[in-house]
């Protein structure tokens, strides 16, 4: 809301010499995928939907260990922060801008890096789950 009230529409102001608070709106899905084609708003209010839906069930009705429930939650809380959005702004509004020179890292929020940690923390616990099946401990 900050962002949305305070910062003009594509205005930024320098923090750091490699990051900027920028205001852009970003119709698309990550990384701007399908930014130009304005119907696919709807794949990407639908789907995020139908994905967040499927995690509840896993969270609420699986016997998980509380690392992998810690993952789908920031990944359900990230996709519930984008799709609210999406519902009121029809776009996301991205804010965070990472560069080296003049190369950008596509802007993005806090809703992307309770994703991105989510998603990271869930792979790590199947690859750490999967190496002590195949390797177990000779103890």
């Amino acid at each position: 809301m900050l962002i949305v009230h305070n910062l003009q529409f594509l205005e930024n102001i320098h923090l750091m010499p490699f990051l900027s608070i920028v205001h852009t709106r970003n119709y698309g899905g990550a990384f701007g995928l399908l930014s130009q084609n304005r119907n696919a708003g709807y794949i990407f209010t639908i789907l995020p939907l139908l994905i967040v839906a499927f995690l509840l069930y896993v969270a609420l009705f699986q016997r998980l260990p509380r690392a992998k429930l810690c993952a789908i939650l920031c990944i359900i809380s990230g996709a519930l922060g984008n799709l609210y959005d999406r519902i009121m702004y029809g776009f996301v509004i991205d804010f965070i801008d990472i560069y080296y020179r003049g190369y950008h890292w596509p802007a993005f929020n806090v809703a992307d890096i309770a994703i991105t940690c989510g998603v990271c923390l869930w792979v790590y616990m199947e690859l750490r789950d999967s190496f002590r099946k195949k390797f177990p401990s000779e103890s």
